[in-house]
């Protein structure tokens, strides 16, 4: 199959309208590959058609989502970045917890941007049980959205293999999941209970728009694929959901600096963090 830069063009222009992803002309070849099987299940040959079903023949935008499911990048595995998790862990929540403790308030709630099959999500579960002592006398919420359904079907399962648990250390491994079969982990119900995955793209108007009271937001390693208008967009909603004194965490490659100024920024430890 041939993917003229034309109407590469003209279907990376509308990925970006409806997402915000951007994708350069050097990501052609990673474009084509996925498109091409996208073709096949539509049964449309002709690149020009295929785009033109996308614009006006999808209904309900099903085969969009299933185009938009195989070109994001779910590469993902449990205390990911693990250093960046420690300063969440032992200073961040810290502090916002006792500042909670001190207004007489009990519910903490975490959003995770990006989640894909929800690895960082119960992550982010486990040390809030971990790190919260009296966590039984709290309301806590991980709220996972991701734009891609598919991996969100698989994050609401919780069953993971031996390479996304290869960081969990082995006192976490062992209260935190069940091992019913050889090579399977399955997250405890506890665990579970504690995270909501939703499908939600974040260039959509309505997104995010009734959410609020959030203490910590993780977009790690997301906002690399917008450009810079888009990016603006989504940090604006984030600052918008966020409590005061809530946290922002994001990727080691990535930064606030150019998109807001609206955060304070704190250097803890070896990590750039951002708060309200």
């Amino acid at each position: 199959m041939d993917l003229p830069l034309e109407y590469f063009i003209k279907l990376r222009n509308l990925i970006y309208e409806r997402t915000g992803i951007n994708y350069e002309e050097n990501k052609i070849y990673y474009i084509k590959k996925r498109l091409q099987q996208r073709m096949q299940a539509c049964e449309i040959d002709d690149v020009e058609q295929y785009i033109k079903h996308l614009k006006l023949f999808d209904r309900g935008g099903k085969e969009f989502q299933e185009l938009i499911n195989l070109l994001t990048v779910n590469e993902t595995y449990f205390f990911r970045e693990f250093s960046q998790l420690q300063v969440f862990a032992e200073s961040c929540l810290d502090e916002v917890v006792n500042a909670k403790k001190s207004g007489g308030a009990n519910t903490l709630k975490v959003l995770c941007a990006g989640c894909s099959t929800g690895e960082e999500a119960y992550t982010l579960a486990i040390i809030l049980r971990e790190m919260i002592d009296d966590y039984k006398r709290w309301n806590l919420l991980v709220k996972a959205i991701d734009i891609d359904e598919n991996v969100l079907a698989r994050a609401r399962r919780g069953i993971y293999d031996k390479r996304s648990v290869k960081d969990v250390p082995e006192s976490y491994l062992n209260r935190y999941f069940k091992k019913p079969v050889p090579g399977e982990y399955h997250v405890v119900p506890e665990i579970k209970e504690m995270v909501l995955f939703e499908h939600v793209n974040l260039m959509d108007r309505r997104a995010l728009r009734a959410e609020d009271g959030y203490d910590f937001v993780f977009c790690r390693n997301v906002l690399i694929y917008f450009d810079d208008v888009s990016r603006k967009q989504v940090v604006d909603k984030f600052y918008g959901v966020l409590n005061r004194g809530g946290f922002i965490f994001l990727g080691h490659a990535e930064s606030l600096s150019r998109m807001s100024t609206s955060f304070k920024i704190k250097r803890i430890q070896d990590h750039i963090v951002y708060q309200k």
